[in-house]
């Protein structure tokens, strides 16, 4: 079920199709990425990826395939032996009325018993968190990619805007220069 893959840096890594946590092209017709994390690239340093099924009802899959997901405090926690997210928002699905699912309520994440405890192992030791990087729908079937991830400092995050503002400078130049 879920697969790790190591990234070095703090930067998404682009989707391929060798098997690990980013499998299938964004442009296939069987990806799709219904919503992504991008707060958690700025405020955490990723150091390694999972990617998990999760539990859910007949609402909750028909919002999450029309996007109306948000990500932006996801985290996964294990407990009684089993991983669960919270504080992600699926919006209710509006055709389903009375029938709807509660938006904030945890859902469990599918992953194999010794991934659970790796990465119940791995939180402990040395002080990480696991956060929810996106959703997306991979043949059919709904998908969550987990971020094993350490906090920035403050000046680690100025230091990234630094770096994007002078990227972006040396691109205008670049631009400018043709």
């Amino acid at each position: 079920m879920a697969k790790k893959k190591s990234v070095p840096t703090a930067t998404p890594a682009k989707a391929g199709s060798n098997g690990k946590a980013n499998s299938g092209k964004a442009g296939s017709p069987n990806f799709k990425t219904a919503a992504s994390n991008r707060k958690a690239f700025f405020d955490y340093e990723i150091l390694e990826r999972y990617e998990a099924g999760i539990a859910l009802t007949g609402t909750e899959i028909k919002s999450i395939r029309a996007g109306m997901v948000d990500l932006s405090d996801g985290y996964a926690r294990a407990r009684d032996g089993e991983m669960w997210l919270f504080n992600t928002y699926i919006a209710p699905y509006d055709p389903a009325s009375q029938f709807n699912h509660d938006p904030r309520r945890p859902r469990k994440l599918l992953l194999h018993r010794s991934e659970i405890q790796e990465l119940v192992s791995a939180i402990a030791e040395k002080g990480l968190t696991l956060v929810a990087l996106r959703v997306y729908i991979k043949r059919h079937v709904a998908k969550v990619e987990l971020g094993l991830a350490r906090g920035k400092r403050q000046y680690d995050k100025r230091r990234a805007i630094i770096n994007r503002e002078m990227d972006q400078e040396a691109r205008r130049a670049l631009g400018t220069a043709r």
